[in-house]
């Protein structure tokens, strides 16, 4: 693709004005390359396309139908006993009529309709309260043939005929863009200036995976002669987006390993030793082995920047503190970060009891605690007498300066954005880097996401750990449930209620940490030490609780997901989640994962509400409403089936899709417009092995074959390269 700066001005194209330029400019659209860019967000087949007259005899079904029909009314008023807001059009083909109806959010529709339009309409079927057939808040999408101003009904309903659907955004649609006008736009630009797409793949890597050329499936991709001319032309395009991705991530990865110097260990000394022989546990095979790869990293001259995963409860910390102890035998410092303040405190605490006697300093740092102690610990640390520092947020503040830092391990590493993470890496001369997460990341998305990072997973749980059985139940089974809670408190065990949310909200209606905590603490559990924690508490109150807790001075602990991660606890046997349809499931897991650590037999309770659930997804459609409920279903279905994180992983991926996924990484990430890493996963393959390929045999991209390749990267992806090496 030719250089966007010098490409041609989207006033080129007949129809773009000044003003619809600046609010295309405003939307990402900039250039005539970049419209030629802006992919369909679906399709219309007609040969799917339903009569009207059959739509009555579907909607027991719930299955969201496509119709096409001609507006025969346009009407906005208020609802005379809700006095909510409406806006209603009567459509009707030679079958029947249908009416729409929209209700919050309507007043932009105002003026997008006349009758005698040709629109396109997408919902499940539903009858009002008079039994008229409806569709109410559908997708749609305006067919008046763009160059005539009736609508040509022969030439629409052509049978076999796909029409693509465009994204709008609300300022794009009051100036003439929704669907229908990025469709006409969009077709001038591929008549009159296609040839500015240039080809960016060598011809073998074309043949051999048998893609069409670039240019010709940016026409398929925006008028597809056929089903088959549209797959082609995705494929291509799914190829290519996978393929410059995956190059990026393969320069990261060589640039990391080649270009940067940083501070060569020697093997694991007296105090490692100490410390393993003194652990209360035998490290698991799989323990043993990620250490081995990490300490490995440890004594070569090229930084360590590995990713460690592994399941709740399979033992990163310890592995993580026997790599610090490395760093402090090599006279280096080592910093843990963490993202909120009770899981650094948990750490803390951890890692003072393991190495108590042992001769080794660690302090703790997070933005909660009194002046006094922050400058203390913050010169400790300037002097190198800190040797371990945990902290939150507060490592990255200006005035923290480490005197040798070698070692940097950021825990739970997905709530941290890429300039987070490197600019703790900063603070030293390139120490070595280790992130953490205790949620397993699909092999898919590993592929994707974290190719430019070497990889270490502890596959293996400790021996004594016991899986915990999990239960969902409903809100009339509650009271059994709160029972359960008092008898294991009673045998001197204790429990976790974890809610939503910290205060009430009308919105939801769902019961807040507070009030229920009050409601625990003056009634059932009166007889019981009831705590509270959530995160707007003090740094000193989050801590006194946890010690409580920990210390066994308290029973049962309401609470929000503020000890989703890391909360250590082994005499607690009970996690209750109440609400649980509304969380999503990998957090399910990581709460579930805060019991089964010691020695009890252990039971996570999901208690759904569908009522308040129900209440919650009111401003949706039918068909996303229930596509919502089908979600909360599967997430509570997997939960009761299956103990294994990675399995958890792969359904959460499955039902969240990738782009809530992408969005752990916060930045430093190309978007995905096409390819999908769930469905593409033979692409994303093809493409990886490619460019690892290419890149290894033309480190940098110089030979004739591959310049176009070059070009194209350094448009798109080069100051995505320059953002950081811990990615």
């Amino acid at each position: 693709m030719t250089k966007s700066s010098s490409s041609p001005s989207l006033q080129y194209i007949k129809g773009i004005g000044p003003k619809r330029a600046d609010v295309l400019r405003s939307e990402g659209i900039g250039t005539i390359e970049d419209l030629l860019f802006y992919f369909p967000r679906g399709y219309l087949d007609r040969s799917a396309i339903v009569p009207i007259g059959q739509l009555r005899s579907l909607v027991s079904s719930g299955e969201e139908v496509t119709v096409i029909g001609e507006v025969t009314k346009v009407e906005a008023r208020r609802a005379w006993k809700s006095n909510r807001s409406m806006y209603i059009l009567n459509v009707e083909d030679e079958s029947g009529l249908l009416r729409c109806v929209w209700f919050e959010g309507s007043r932009w529709l105002r003026g997008l309709f006349d009758e005698r339009d040709l629109v396109a309409l997408s919902a499940a079927p539903t009858l009002d309260k008079r039994g008229r057939l409806q569709f109410v808040h559908p997708a749609f999408d305006r067919l008046k043939n763009d160059e005539e101003d009736e609508p040509n009904w022969a030439n629409m309903l052509n049978t076999g005929a796909i029409i693509p659907k465009y994204s709008s955004t609300r300022s794009l649609t009051e100036v003439g863009l929704d669907s229908r006008g990025l469709r006409r736009i969009i077709r001038r630009a591929l008549d009159d200036h296609l040839d500015l797409i240039t080809e960016s793949l060598s011809d073998e890597i074309r043949d051999r995976h048998r893609l069409l050329p670039l240019r010709n499936a940016i026409h398929g991709i925006h008028k597809p002669a056929s089903n088959e001319d549209l797959a082609s032309s995705q494929r291509r395009l799914k190829y290519d987006e996978l393929f410059f991705f995956q190059l990026l991530l393969a320069f990261r990865k060589r640039g990391w390993s080649e270009d940067i110097r940083g501070i060569q260990f020697d093997p694991p000394g007296n105090k490692t030793r100490v410390l393993r022989t003194s652990l209360p546990f035998e490290l698991t095979r799989a323990q043993d082995r990620v250490l081995g790869e990490i300490c490995t990293d440890l004594q070569t001259s090229r930084p360590m920047n590995r990713l460690l995963q592994g399941d709740v409860g399979s033992g990163k910390t310890v592995v993580a503190l026997l790599a610090a102890l490395v760093a402090v035998e090599n006279g280096c410092q080592a910093a843990f970060m963490a993202p909120t303040e009770v899981l650094a405190d948990q750490h803390f605490r951890t890692l003072s009891h393991l190495l108590r006697g042992m001769d080794v300093n660690v302090r703790l740092l997070v933005g909660g605690q009194k002046k006094k102690l922050r400058l203390d610990v913050r010169d400790d640390i300037r002097r190198g007498s800190a040797q371990i520092v945990v902290g939150t947020h507060a490592l990255l503040e200006e005035g923290v300066e480490f005197a040798k830092l070698g070692l940097v391990v950021i825990d739970e590493q997905h709530r941290f954005g890429v300039d987070q993470r490197a600019k703790l890496r900063q603070k030293g001369m390139n120490p070595h880097v280790l992130v953490m997460t205790a949620t397993p990341i699909p092999r898919t998305l590993a592929m994707t996401l974290y190719g430019d990072l070497d990889m270490s997973t502890i596959d293996e749980m400790p021996a004594n750990r016991l899986p915990v059985r999990t239960a969902v139940r409903t809100q009339k089974d509650k009271a059994k449930a709160y029972d359960f809670i008092a008898h294991e408190a009673r045998r001197g065990r204790q429990a976790f209620i974890v809610f939503p949310l910290i205060e009430s909200s009308e919105k939801l209606d769902l019961q807040a940490a507070t009030a229920e905590f009050e409601v625990l603490r003056d009634g059932l559990y009166r007889n019981l030490a009831v705590g509270l924690l959530h995160g707007r508490l003090k740094s000193e109150e989050k801590g006194r609780v946890m010690e409580q807790f920990v210390k066994g001075a308290i029973n049962v602990l309401v609470t929000t997901t503020v000890i989703e991660v890391g909360i250590d606890v082994p005499n607690a046997t009970v996690m209750l989640v109440e609400n649980a349809e509304r969380f999503g499931l990998s957090q399910l897991h990581q709460l579930r994962g805060r019991v089964g650590r010691g020695q009890d037999k252990s039971y996570c309770i999901l208690v759904s509400n569908a009522a308040v659930f129900e209440g919650s997804l009111k401003k949706l459609s039918a068909d996303e409403r229930r596509q919502e409920q089908q979600k909360a279903r599967v997430r509570l279905e997997t939960m009761e089936k299956t103990n294994d994180g990675f399995e958890i992983a792969e359904v959460d991926l499955r039902l969240r899709g990738p782009g809530e996924f992408f969005g752990t990484r916060q930045s430093g990430v190309p978007g995905l417009r096409i390819a999908n890493i769930v469905e593409d996963i033979d692409i994303l393959k093809q493409a990886r092995a490619d460019a690892f390929s290419l890149l290894h045999k033309d480190p940098q991209l110089l030979s004739h074959v591959n310049a176009p390749v070059r070009t194209r990267f350094e448009q798109k992806y080069k100051a995505t390269l320059d953002i950081s090496h811990v990615s």
